[in-house]
């Protein structure tokens, strides 16, 4: 199974447009690649998914337990003919002292090769000693190469490569020189969804560009190819938590709806497998396009940018009132950030005031600095449809929404947070009926009872009397 690691020495370095430059490029040169990517991102992940034509896996040893990532990229990169992983922030930043959340923790755990994305700017030789220092300060993580980002012409290119390969003995295979920005375009944390735009497959076209004219693609594919063989460890008794789910022992399947579109958009493809897994059957809809909410039996609404639709949300009142009343006929509804946003009473703006459901007693607004961004833990102290109460769970956080008002009782609120911010006075998980939402985003391989709760509760609505 041959694979790469892209890290940097830290966040904003330009390892996204070099990942998607290397995937791109070796698909368009015939090759299968799986994308990774390390850490709970949605936004970078879509880009990479975008530039493989498959779907992009993410691995966060935060999240989900670090031999259940080994046994799950072991699951998945099979299917292709090269792996390539996109770290998170620094090589070696994590959230404690040992990095036990690190990128360089994620290249031990699945044995991967890593090439460092160096921003050059205004530096030379001092460069080399920081790659001497990265290599040094953990053996066991095997850096193989080094490419230069933002070089500012071909005599510094020349002093940066000369000083690396002598100082420490790996090879520079690539030198990129500044590159116009309006191609790869920033907001909020990353690059802009996908989704988002027409114009991001040129932006992937642009990236693939970039690495053919000034990257060593066959020095790296060589690189990805000295990875030394994984093991599969798993046992029986693993393969339920991996799979996120159990299989289907009812002939009809209920049907669990997904709002899936430019305003939602952040899903990880394994909480879809999940809920497949669990025995249920998935359709995907968007209140943009449709004004009546289809016959489903369960609703997983995920995050993204409602704000930036919140007109065309609050226009599809027809859509609004039948999820509404659906919910109060007890459908269970599973909601993430976006989600949460959307079932509240209404999104206030600089434009005015935007009605979305109403389901829940919320009233939003927005800041411009973020509100919660960062892993979460919190503890299930109260009823709700899907998690048993003393349940601890890991989640990330990440949004530019604030609670206004709320209009709802302590009670209503089933999370207590322990890292993270939550939904309002370190309390979040809001249950109204067969709902519950959250600024919590959870993974399904980390959180293996989601997807079965879920599934569960749309089988009893199933079979409710009509």
């Amino acid at each position: 199974m041959p694979r790469l690691l892209v890290s940097a020495l830290r966040g904003g370095s330009g390892k996204t447009i070099l990942s998607v430059g290397i995937i791109a490029a070796w698909v368009d040169s015939g090759r299968r690649v799986i994308p990774f990517k390390k850490g709970p991102d949605y936004i970078d992940a879509g880009w990479l998914a975008l530039a493989a034509g498959r779907p992009c896996f993410n691995l966060d040893t935060f999240l989900i337990a670090p031999q259940t990532i080994r046994r799950a990229f072991l699951r998945r990169a099979p299917a292709g003919d090269v792996s390539v992983i996109e770290g998170n922030r620094g090589l070696y930043d994590g959230i404690d002292l040992e990095g036990s959340t690190s990128t360089a923790e994620l290249a031990k755990l699945i044995e991967a090769p890593v090439v460092l994305a160096l921003d050059a700017t205004k530096t030379t030789r001092t460069l080399a000693a920081v790659v001497g220092g990265c290599r040094q300060f953990d053996p066991l993580v095997f850096i193989g190469g080094v490419i230069l980002n933002r070089v500012a012409g071909a005599r510094h290119e020349a002093i940066l490569t000369k000083s690396i390969e002598h100082h420490c003995g790996l090879p520079v295979v690539g030198a990129v020189p500044k590159l116009d920005a309006e191609d790869f375009p920033e907001r909020h944390m990353g690059l802009v969804p996908t989704a988002e735009h027409g114009w991001a497959r040129d932006s992937v076209a642009a990236a693939a560009e970039v690495a053919r004219a000034y990257l060593d693609l066959e020095a790296l594919w060589a690189m990805a190819e000295k990875s030394p063989p994984l093991t599969d460890q798993m046992t029986d008794a693993d393969r339920p938590a991996l799979q996120g789910g159990r299989p289907a022992t009812v002939p009809v399947k209920p049907v669990i709806g997904v709002i899936r579109d430019s305003a939602f958009q952040f899903y990880y493809p394994e909480n879809i497998e999940a809920l497949e897994q669990a025995g249920a059957g998935v359709v995907f809809f968007s209140p943009l396009e449709t004004a009546d909410l289809p016959e489903i039996d369960g609703l997983y609404i995920g995050g993204g940018f409602p704000e930036t639709h919140a007109a065309a949300l609050a226009g599809n009142g027809r859509f609004r009132r039948q999820l509404r009343e659906r919910i109060e006929e007890g459908l269970p509804v599973y909601a993430e950030c976006g989600g949460l946003m959307y079932l509240g009473e209404k999104l206030v703006l600089a434009e005015g005031a935007f009605p979305m459901t109403g389901a829940l007693p919320v009233v939003y607004g927005f800041s411009r600095k973020p509100q919660g961004h960062g892993y979460t833990i919190f503890s299930v102290d109260g009823k709700n449809p899907f998690y048993p109460v003393g349940t601890r769970l890991r989640g990330h956080e990440f949004h530019y929404s604030k609670v206004v008002e709320f209009k709802g009782a302590d009670a209503d609120l089933v999370f207590s947070m322990e890292r993270g911010k939550g939904l309002i006075g370190g309390r979040d998980g809001l249950v109204y009926r067969n709902v519950l939402a959250t600024y919590s985003h959870i993974h399904a391989t980390g959180t293996p009872q989601w997807a079965p709760a879920l599934v569960d509760r749309a089988r009893e609505f199933q079979r409710r009397p009509k």
